[in-house]
């Protein structure tokens, strides 16, 4: 059944538009509203600023409170808020403010009436070689952080999560070694079934792993290109040298019919969102991206 699933979309797929100016937020909450959609999470990462797009720490408190009223007066749910953060410092000082942080954006999203919260715990960018002696230092400060905000959060009835995102922590095993380590039960996964190539999974593999410890999914697609085989501009390289490139969700090299599947086996129920970040234009990726992945899920 479809019926347990909410499909909607990520502010992140809109950010060709919000980012030149030719959309605002409430246009977004306008175009989700007269889609096939239903909820819209808000992508931070990228966009602070008083003057930025997407309500955070230094928007003016009223603009916060016109976007939670512009998405109610859509019927647009506003899902989910994603930020960056980063505890693996040796700096006590700097990790005690980074945690406060991210609770001040536990407050964020309490104000806007949001009850999911993603938040990264390293820096995104990945490191060189064999990772695991740091994955293995920095994992008690990942944990320690992720479960004093999650304990914060609980207070207010928000369930946190970090996401297989930014390298370090994209693998599945490493993802459910934090979440069973943290051990709150309001702290979860963000789960991105694109995402794992990036560090060479293959998520028809890694996705029915962590579907159990999902807080919300994101359906999202690669092309996909061997390493040998540089395709020119406009793609990045996974942790082992494969090309790859966004793709709208159901055109590119993901077994994303496999990954639906296991989503539709599975126990999961929640919000479901288009993450798009192709080089098309954003609306057309939202919307085939959408009609794919309902069709996908469907058809399972």
């Amino acid at each position: 059944m479809t019926d347990k699933i909410s499909f909607g979309f990520s502010s992140y797929s809109f950010s060709q538009k919000l980012r030149s100016g030719e959309m605002t937020l409430p246009d977004v909450i306008d175009w989700v509203a007269d889609s096939e959609g239903e909820h819209l999470e808000l992508a931070v990462a990228g966009q602070n600023g008083p003057d930025a797009p997407i309500p955070n720490l230094e928007s003016d408190p009223q603009y916060v409170d016109e976007i939670r009223a512009k998405a109610e007066q859509a019927g647009v749910t506003l899902s989910n808020i994603a930020i960056g953060a980063n505890f693996y410092t040796t700096d006590a000082g700097e990790t005690e403010a980074e945690i406060k942080r991210v609770k001040a954006y536990v407050d964020l999203a309490e104000q806007l009436g949001i009850k999911l919260m993603r938040h990264d715990v390293v820096a995104h960018k990945g490191l060189e070689g064999d990772d695991t002696p740091l994955f293995e230092e920095a994992f008690p400060l990942i944990v320690s952080a992720a479960k004093e905000i999650a304990q914060y959060a609980a207070g207010k009835g928000i369930t946190t999560s970090l996401e297989n995102h930014g390298f370090f922590v994209q693998a599945a095993d490493r993802v459910r070694r934090i979440v069973h380590a943290v051990g709150e039960p309001n702290f979860k996964t963000t789960l991105d079934v694109g995402n794992f190539v990036c560090v060479d999974e293959d998520p028809t593999l890694s996705v029915p792993q962590n579907l159990p410890y999902a807080m919300i999914v994101h359906f999202k697609d690669f092309y996909i290109r061997p390493a040998t085989q540089n395709p020119g501009e406009g793609w990045f390289r996974s942790k082992a040298g494969k090309y790859l490139r966004g793709a709208i969700v159901g055109n590119g090299d993901l077994d994303l019919r496999s990954i639906a599947k296991s989503i539709k086996d599975s126990t999961y129920e929640g919000y479901a969102s288009i993450e798009f970040e192709g080089i098309e234009d954003c609306l057309l990726g939202c919307e085939r991206g959408l009609a794919n992945a309902k069709r996908l899920l469907a058809e399972a």
